[in-house]
């Protein structure tokens, strides 16, 4: 995700929630590339199914964002920019979009949760990636991939 706001913007929106975040190196970072993306993958977190996320490594060298890291706080974003969900990156590795296990898929937990919706499913949203940064999608393309724990759930704000 590019234009994310900064970092000490979003830990106050937190902290004025309430939540205080851990020690540690704190990240921002976003689901999806459109509403209903973004919103669908929000809530396979929130309702405990999914614990994995995949990056296209081009995409994020593209933005200048840090890869993450092992330890890493992780401040989950909605489509709008507002905190969603604080997490802890417990895994990463980086291995070529071919390489994906079926194992990996299932913690990503997305659409049935095989191997085979993920390759689709992935392979138009890094095709979509590539198309913005100017590269061509292949089964070589570096991604990265994370299995984090969730810390705080941020209550959804709703208009009256």
């Amino acid at each position: 995700m590019s234009n994310l706001p900064p970092i000490e913007s979003v830990v106050a929106q937190l902290r004025e929630k309430g939540i205080k975040l851990p020690p540690g190196n704190i990240q921002v970072d976003g689901y999806g590339d459109s509403e209903a993306l973004s919103k669908g993958l929000l809530d396979l977190i929130r309702f405990g199914n999914k614990r994995a996320g995949t990056g296209l490594l081009w995409a994020i060298e593209y933005d200048g964002e840090p890869v993450a890291q092992q330890g890493d706080i992780e401040v989950v974003l909605d489509f709008w920019n507002r905190p969603a969900l604080v997490t802890r990156i417990l895994f990463v590795q980086i291995v070529p979009y071919s390489e994906i296990t079926a194992e990996y898929a299932a913690i990503e937990a997305e659409g049935d949760g095989s191997l085979d919706h993920w390759r689709r499913a992935h392979w138009k949203f890094f095709s979509r990636e590539c198309k913005r940064i100017g590269r061509e999608p292949a089964e070589s393309m570096p991604v990265v991939c994370t299995v984090f724990e969730v810390l705080n759930i941020v209550p959804v704000e709703t208009t009256a």
